[in-house]
């Protein structure tokens, strides 16, 4: 299943199962309707509780949800009512995630990168913040302030979501905590990086966290160490490789973070990035460019740099 988030008016988002590359469904619009041939009084009510609005809730309710928007999916297809089916084109497409209560990323976590980034292999994951103010949908544009930053920076990444409460969970248990993974650009200022030794301000900005273009559930993607990632701006590629590359995979990140973290479902890891950062080139973001990071089997996001001075 293929979680998103859309609203008709830029405002008020809501979960929508995407079917297709030009389609996406409501399932609590579309299970109210199910629910009223049978239920009418109560068809709302139950429809909200089972499918939240909210994709947070929605991972929170675990199997019952999924098994509900499945059926709210399917019955919108066979009905043909149109109730909760929706046109890509004519909604705006959010971020898979509205409101996590943390979003954790890992820096240095591919060999390639470490080296050109002159760094020793950790023995521990190197772990950072970003804030619910960093997310965008999959397609937005990202404002560049040149009067804040001249080293703008992109770095494709894996992403993936915790779909229930872990804590000290072991790695052969770690999937099983797993909601689905997603495409991430951890948009960076370099200059603001490495002004001070901790690393948030350049990596914060406002919507400095593009994401989409959904949440893949875990049943669909078999295995997230196998997946080809690459990253273009204005067509050229320039970030090429493998999840099979990540120092500290999955499974690892989820044992290491929940042993001193309670994660929680809605929460983001972000997994680091390939060699081929426009820091290692002397190659950064201008007004114009366009990104894109595409990984194996997920999806594909674009963003394209817009100077707001």
């Amino acid at each position: 299943m293929k979680l998103v988030t859309y609203t008709t008016d830029k405002k008020n988002y809501r979960l929508a199962v995407a079917v297709d590359e030009t389609k996406i469904i409501d399932p609590q619009q579309a299970y109210e309707e199910k629910l009223s041939e049978t239920s009418p009084h109560r068809a709302s009510e139950l429809a909200r509780t089972l499918l939240p609005e909210d994709p947070t809730l929605f991972l929170e309710n675990g199997e019952f949800s999924l098994r509900a928007a499945d059926e709210a999916v399917k019955y919108a297809l066979e009905s043909g009512t149109g109730t909760g089916v929706y046109k890509r084109a004519e909604v705006h497409i959010g971020p898979p995630i509205l409101n996590p209560k943390k979003i954790i990323c890992v820096g240095l976590n591919y060999a390639d990168h470490i080296k050109e980034m002159n760094r020793e292999l950790p023995t521990h994951p190197v772990v950072f913040a970003k804030f619910s103010n960093t997310l965008m949908g999959p397609n937005e544009p990202f404002p560049l302030r040149t009067s804040l930053t001249e080293k703008l920076d992109y770095e494709g990444e894996l992403a993936f979501v915790i779909g229930k409460r872990a804590y000290r969970v072991s790695e052969e248990e770690a999937l099983d905590y797993v909601a689905g993974y997603t495409v991430a650009n951890d948009i960076t200022a370099r200059d603001m990086q490495k002004r001070t030794v901790q690393w948030l301000q350049g990596k914060t900005l406002d919507k400095s966290l593009p994401l989409g273009p959904w949440l893949v559930t875990l049943d669909e993607i078999k295995n997230s160490q196998a997946l080809s990632i690459k990253t273009s701006v204005n067509g050229v590629v320039r970030q090429s490789s493998n999840t099979a590359n990540l120092v500290f995979n999955v499974n690892r990140l989820v044992a290491f973070l929940s042993d001193f973290i309670t994660l929680e479902p809605g929460d983001i890891i972000i997994t680091g990035t390939p060699g081929g950062v426009g820091e290692a080139q002397g190659l950064f973001l201008q007004d114009g460019d366009v990104v894109k990071v595409e990984i194996e089997g997920i999806g594909t996001i674009e963003t394209k740099i817009i100077k707001e001075d």
